[in-house]
């Protein structure tokens, strides 16, 4: 039986919390400012309005 589209729904949401909180912890990872901002871009790609804190 196919999914419906609340289910696709959901399954797009935990896909991206999963993606997005690997791409935190390459963030905090990472040693300069390119390599930020490259995953903050990528980041962004996946959900427009993402904004990561820096452990400073």
């Amino acid at each position: 039986m196919p999914r419906i589209e609340r289910d696709r729904e959901l399954a797009r949401k935990r896909t991206r919390k999963v993606k997005l909180a690997k791409f935190r912890a390459k963030y905090q990872a990472a040693k300069n400012d390119t390599e930020k901002q490259e995953i903050l871009e990528k980041a962004r790609k996946i959900s427009p309005f993402v904004e990561f804190e820096t452990a400073e």
